[in-house]
């Protein structure tokens, strides 16, 4: 699918005897052009356990987003007008790539916060009427609680 992108996960290790002490995840590099647009603005928001963000959209930006600690289900309608569903967590980082006018939705599917990097190509500005908020009024969001 073309708006998911499976990131690079790496085992990082212990300088001392090797042991396997953590990971890293390749979000952004420059050479890879897996983001189109350069990103001017990188954030972290926060989902609280069972709540949506959204759905809306956004007039001017793409936009990426990875789950970097908990779980989220993002959910956006294809060009066929179908839901598309797909997870991200820190244990499977998939980037999700959403195009200005494509609503979407993520929703917190795991019993902590969750935390989702997210990587635009226009800065947000308050009260730039940039984003419309919409709903997704045949999509059950309830089905994943």
């Amino acid at each position: 699918m073309e708006n998911v992108i499976n990131l690079e996960r790496h085992e990082t290790k212990d300088i001392h005897d090797g042991h396997v002490n953590g990971s890293l995840v390749v979000v952004y590099r420059d050479y890879d052009n897996i983001i189109k647009n350069t990103p001017k603005m990188i954030y972290v928001t926060s989902v609280t356990p069972g709540e949506v963000k959204g759905p809306h959209l956004h007039l001017k930006r793409d936009s990426y987003f990875v789950c970097i600690h908990g779980k989220v289900v993002f959910v956006f309608k294809d060009k066929d007008g179908k839901y598309v569903e797909v997870e991200s967590s820190e244990e499977n980082p998939n980037m999700i790539y959403v195009p200005k006018n494509v609503a979407s939705a993520h929703m917190n599917i795991s019993d902590q916060t969750s935390r989702v990097l997210t990587l635009a190509d226009v800065a947000w500005r308050p009260n730039d009427g940039e984003m419309q908020n919409v709903t997704f009024d045949d999509y059950d969001f309830k089905k994943r609680s």
